[in-house]
C-alpha cells in the first residue's frame, strides 16, 4: 500500500539528512537518483546541445519524432542528469518518446538567468537540427518545474514557436516563498522547508528581483502557452505554487491539468521503482504527451 511505501521513503530521507556544504548536496542529490538502476533495455547518448551538456534516452518503442526534453530539480543549486536519470528513462517510455535530459548551469556559480539562457538554447538547438516544435513536450521538476515555465515565457516573448505542451512537476514558481503551503505543510514536507528554499532563492537570485518573471514565472503574463500538466503532492511546501501557477494559467486561457496526489511528497516520481503512486503519476504524463503529440 502507498502508505508502507511512503514510509519507506521517508525512513530513507531521514536517514540521509541534507548536509550544508554545497558539494555535499550535489553528491547527496545525485546519490539518492543513482541508487535507482536504469533498465537494461534504455539506451543512453550523451551529447550537447547549443553548447549545454545533455544526455538523450531511449527506450524500446520510442517514436523517434516525439521529444520529451526535461529540466531537472534541485533549487538551481543542484541536481543533474544522473539524479534524474532513471526517472527520465521511465517518463520517456510512458510516453513512447525520446527523452533529452538537460545538464544546466547551476547557482551559485551560474545564477539567473544562467538556467534560463541554457534551456532556451537548448530547445533552440532542437528546432535548428529540424525537430518540429509540435513534436516536443517540455517538462521540469521543482525548481527545473519553474524553469520550464519561464523558458515557454522567454521562447513566446522571442517569436520561437512553441512546443506541444508542459509538463510541471510539483513546481516552485514563486521565490518570495509567500504560498500559504509554506506553513502549513511544513510539518508533513520532509524534503522542502521556506528557510531552505529563502536560501536557494539568495544563491540562485544573487541580487535580482524574486519578483521577476522569468525569477518566479507565476507572476509572469502565460498567454499563448501550451496544453499544462501540473501534477502536486498534498504533503508538499509547495503545494501552493502548484495551485497558484494553475490559477494564474487557467486565468490567461492556458488549457491546464491540475493533479493533486494524496499523501504524496516532493518529487516522488524520483521513487517509482518503489512507490506504485509514482508509476502512476508517470502513466498519467506518458498519457498526457502522447495526447498532445499523436
Amino acid at each position: 500500500m502507498a502508505d508502507t511505501e511512503l514510509a519507506a521513503i521517508r525512513q530513507l530521507l531521514t536517514q540521509r539528512p541534507r548536509p550544508a556544504d554545497l558539494a555535499e548536496r550535489r553528491a547527496r542529490l545525485d546519490g539518492l537518483g543513482s541508487q535507482y538502476p536504469v533498465p537494461p533495455d534504455v539506451r543512453v547518448e550523451p551529447v550537447e546541445l547549443g553548447g549545454v551538456r545533455a544526455e538523450w534516452t531511449t527506450s524500446p518503442g520510442a517514436d523517434p519524432t516525439r521529444i520529451l526534453l526535461f529540466l531537472h530539480g534541485g533549487g538551481y543549486i543542484s541536481g543533474s542528469i544522473s539524479s534524474h536519470r532513471h526517472m527520465v528513462a521511465e517518463a520517456g517510455r510512458e510516453a513512447a518518446a525520446r527523452t533529452l535530459a538537460l545538464d544546466y548551469r547551476l547557482a551559485p556559480e551560474h545564477p539567473f538567468p544562467a538556467p534560463l539562457e541554457d534551456a532556451v538554447a537548448a530547445y533552440r538547438s532542437l528546432l535548428d537540427q529540424g525537430h518540429a516544435p509540435a513534436r516536443i513536450a517540455l517538462a521540469g521538476e521543482s525548481a527545473g518545474g519553474g524553469l520550464a515555465v519561464a523558458t515557454l515565457v522567454r521562447l513566446r516573448d522571442e517569436g520561437t514557436p512553441l512546443p506541444a505542451c508542459v509538463w510541471c512537476s510539483s513546481p516552485w514558481v514563486d521565490l518570495e516563498n509567500t504560498g500559504t503551503t509554506m506553513t502549513t505543510k511544513a510539518a508533513v514536507d520532509p524534503l522542502i522547508s521556506k528557510p531552505y528554499l529563502n536560501e536557494l532563492a539568495s544563491l540562485y537570485l544573487q541580487g535580482a528581483s524574486p519578483r521577476a518573471p522569468l525569477a518566479s514565472p507565476m507572476r509572469a503574463d502565460l498567454r499563448g502557452l501550451p496544453p499544462m500538466l501540473i501534477q502536486v503532492g498534498s504533503a508538499e511546501t509547495l503545494l501552493d505554487d502548484a495551485l497558484r501557477l494553475a490559477g494564474v494559467a487557467a486565468a490567461a486561457d492556458v488549457r491546464v491539468s491540475l493533479q493533486v496526489w494524496p499523501e504524496m511528497i516532493h518529487a516522488w516520481h524520483l521513487f517509482y521503482q518503489q512507490l506504485a503512486a509514482g508509476r502512476r503519476a508517470l502513466a498519467e504524463v506518458g498519457a498526457f504527451v502522447r495526447q498532445a503529440i499523436p
